[in-house]
């Protein structure tokens, strides 16, 4: 029983998962219409978009990398988005989420490839490349913006139909981070990314391709973005020069708070899509509870910083742990040699 106790007390999502409940139910007593029909559809359709990118960026930080530049990334592909449907009214939707997606892949390949060959940290890059693509989505876009009148109405439909009481888009986003969640689980190339942000340098010694793993990390990375571009065309109602400004700290929270530890090799991209239900939802709850927006603000920042101090004791924990199990290894051979 205490074995059973300790393996899920060791799960990383279980104390964002049990927050996440905690505040859902405060909430809905302190305020029952939190959890009507309607509030709990504009819920999940906030969290969507984040917790995709959330996915692919837990990708990224698990492999010991950053990407900052996904909200521009988003940005580009969704005005695409706009600017496909105004010129083209007939285009078909897969194809439009196709060219979203390959948007976002080549501009996250474009991240890689620069952190791979320049050797450079990838803070420093994609901070550089997120006033790059910026300034090329200001550059194309101008004063110019895409309404959702220059959209067909099935593609705008996709944020509001539900299948099973869910929006299509949320559903499109749970089966995207069920993906993730098993190929970074069950095969080998997708345990490869906890190797290397573990040791980069021990994982070359294994023969794990790093620079290889990196550069897929971000083109996958990129294409969450830019599929998370394209059904922020489809929630909201105009894209323009702005679109996914300053998305990319919401990102790194979500990420941050939903359990990956943010100098890699630890986490999961389920633990971050939790994180960016967690905090939609208390922006949404303080709202409803009438917190001014300032404490909104603060109580996120709080819990990013309790998130990595939690991390770094957990972290400093289990090596203690490790070292001390094998100390009474040692010590227990060497009883065993001199007994015979």
């Amino acid at each position: 029983m205490s074995s059973l106790w300790n393996r899920f007390s060791r799960v990383r999502e279980l104390p964002v998962a049990v927050a996440f409940v905690t505040l859902v139910a405060i909430t809905a007593t302190l305020n029952p219409r939190f959890l009507l029909p309607q509030s709990i559809k504009d819920l999940l359709l906030n969290a969507t978009i984040i917790a995709i990118l959330a996915a692919g960026q837990a990708m990224v930080i698990i492999s010991r990398n950053v990407d900052l530049s996904v909200g521009s990334i988003l940005g580009i592909a969704g005005f695409a988005t706009g600017a496909l449907f105004a010129s083209f009214p007939t285009i078909p939707i897969p194809l439009v989420f196709l060219i979203g997606i390959g948007i976002g892949a080549a501009l996250g390949a474009f991240n890689g490839l620069l952190v791979v060959t320049a050797g450079v940290p990838a803070l420093v890059i994609t901070l550089g490349t997120l006033y790059v693509f910026r300034g090329i989505n200001n550059a194309w876009a101008g004063g110019t913006e895409h309404f959702s009148g220059d959209r067909p109405k099935e593609f705008s439909n996709l944020s509001v139909d539900t299948v099973f009481g869910l929006p299509i888009i949320t559903l499109l986003a749970f089966v995207v981070i069920a993906a993730m969640a098993v190929y970074l689980a069950k095969f080998r190339s997708g345990r490869d990314f906890y190797a290397i942000g573990s040791d980069p340098e021990a994982a070359k010694l294994f023969g794990i391709p790093v620079a290889r793993r990196v550069l897929t990390a971000f083109v996958i990375n990129g294409a969450l973005a830019g599929l998370a571009g394209v059904l922020y065309a489809s929630r909201f109602s105009s894209v323009g020069a702005r679109t996914g400004t300053g998305l990319e700290l919401d990102v790194v929270a979500a990420v941050v708070v939903g359990g990956v530890a943010i100098f890699g090799g630890s986490g999961t991209v389920i633990g971050a899509a939790i994180g960016a239900f967690l905090l939609t939802t208390i922006t949404s709850a303080l709202t409803a509870l009438r917190v001014d927006k300032f404490w909104q603000q603060a109580v996120v920042g709080g819990l990013i910083i309790s998130a990595i101090v939690i991390d770094r004791i957990s972290t400093l924990r289990n090596a203690r742990r490790l070292r001390l199990e094998q100390a009474r290894g040692t010590t227990a051979v060497s009883a065993a040699g001199e007994g015979l």
